[in-house]
Parts: C-alpha cells; sequence; structure tokens
C-alpha cells in the first residue's frame, strides 16, 4: 500500500513510532496529519489523497471539476470539494475549499475517478451538473464561470436537454440556465 493513515500501519505491522522514523529518514512522506505516502510511489496530488483519506465521499465540484474536463482556462487556487450540508468539514493542512451541499441533490452527476498516481478514488460531478452549480452559485463563482463553461460544453457537442434534465432538479439552476441556452441559441 503506497498510501496510509497512521492508525492503520499496526494492521499492517508497522508501529506508529516506526512510521514516524521512516517519514524523517525519508522512507515514508508525510502528505497531511496522519496520512503517510511511500517515497518511492508514484507521483500524485498530495491534496487529493489528504481529501479522498479523511471524507471519502467527497466530490470535486464548481471550478475545479470544469477546470478538470477543460471547460473553463482558469487555474483554481485551492481544490473545490463537496460534501452533504451539515457534515463535519475536516481540518486539513492542503488546499482544499470545502463546499456543503444539500444531501438530497449530493449525488446528482456525481462519478468516481482514480486519482493518479495511487489506488485511491474521489468524486466528479459530470460535466453538466458543473455547469448547471456554475449557473446556480454565478454570485459565488461569478458571473462569467458558467456562459464561458456552458459555450465550450455546447462546442463539443453537448446536449441541453441533459443539462435542463439536471438543473429541474437542482434548485435555483433552471431559470438563469434556460436564459443562457435562449441568449446562446
Amino acid at each position: 500500500m503506497a498510501t496510509l493513515r497512521a492508525h492503520d500501519a499496526s494492521q499492517l505491522g508497522l508501529h506508529r513510532t516506526t512510521l514516524h522514523r521512516r517519514a524523517q529518514t525519508g522512507s515514508f512522506e508525510h502528505i497531511a496529519r496522519g496520512i503517510y505516502r511511500s517515497a518511492d510511489a508514484e507521483p500524485a496530488d498530495n491534496d487529493l489523497i489528504e481529501a479522498a483519506m479523511k471524507r471519502p465521499d467527497a466530490i470535486l465540484c464548481l471550478t475545479s471539476a470544469l477546470a478538470h474536463h477543460d471547460l473553463i482556462d482558469d487555474i483554481p487556487a485551492a481544490i473545490d470539494l463537496a460534501i452533504p450540508r451539515g457534515s463535519r468539514i475536516p481540518a486539513t493542512e492542503g488546499a482544499i475549499a470545502w463546499h456543503s451541499f444539500a444531501a438530497e441533490t449530493i449525488n446528482i452527476g456525481r462519478t468516481d475517478f482514480p486519482i493518479p498516481g495511487t489506488d485511491l478514488t474521489i468524486g466528479i460531478y459530470s460535466p453538466e451538473r458543473c455547469i448547471v452549480d456554475a449557473f446556480r452559485l454565478r454570485g459565488y463563482q461569478g458571473y462569467e464561470t458558467g456562459p464561458n463553461a456552458l459555450r465550450e460544453w455546447l462546442r463539443r457537442g453537448g446536449k441541453p436537454a441533459a443539462l435542463l434534465d439536471i438543473a429541474h432538479k437542482i434548485p435555483r439552476a433552471a431559470t438563469p440556465l434556460n436564459q443562457a441556452l435562449e441568449y446562446l441559441a
């Protein structure tokens, strides 16, 4: 196992003190509090590893997911991750922005993707869900993010019916998206 938690080390026959010593000597890399990675493991995104280890139900969303799908040119300053509203936001060392989404809509458009260089996976929203969220949260995301992502998605052959299907399931999303589709048509 390339990535492990300090409290799981004893199950692998490795005492916590030994794990800390190996981290000091360089055979393990300290990713975040209680999370270690083998020094000879493939390069990977430590912030995504930390998020996946601390909140396996986290979902890559908003600007981070739009950038992952190559729908916008922005480079997010922090990884945007969604968790169910009312759940505990973990303390993290990485550049992670936690967002609380309604529990009844959080899994709409969710898929899992493997974190490159690891055996871990993390959730990510589909391009359609990301665009819907960009319009729904336009006051937070910026008023140009949604239209820019929508234009790129339509240019690639996206079908508006798929967007509207998701938009009607999520509160406050259908009206601004319909207006944008009418304007671009």
